[in-house]
């Protein structure tokens, strides 16, 4: 992956994300689906300055969706749960919720 920010495309914010980020000190993101663990926990590293211990990762098949009588599929797309080391302090990329 050229740089950072390609690795990285969104925090995943969602009640399920959120609670995993309270509980067990995991940030969820949607990553680019050919991005590897390696380079996951090298881009949240150098981006949110902490320390990651795992990286675990899940690929999604995109949905089917209608339009009237048109039909297509959503894109296929790649999640990322990263787990901090301990002691680390949780970036805060979600207010107001």
């Amino acid at each position: 992956m050229p740089t950072l920010y390609r690795v990285i495309h969104r925090p995943v914010i969602t009640e399920k994300g959120l609670g995993v980020k309270e509980t067990e000190a995991t940030l969820v993101f949607e990553v680019a689906p050919e991005a590897t663990k390696n380079e996951v926990k090298e881009a949240v590293e150098t981006l949110f300055k902490v320390k990651v211990a795992a990286v675990r990762t899940a690929n999604f098949a995109g949905k089917e969706r209608r339009r009237g009588r048109s039909t297509g599929f959503r894109a296929d797309w790649k999640k990322a749960y990263v787990r901090l080391k301990a002691g680390q302090k949780l970036p805060e990329y979600v207010s107001n919720l």
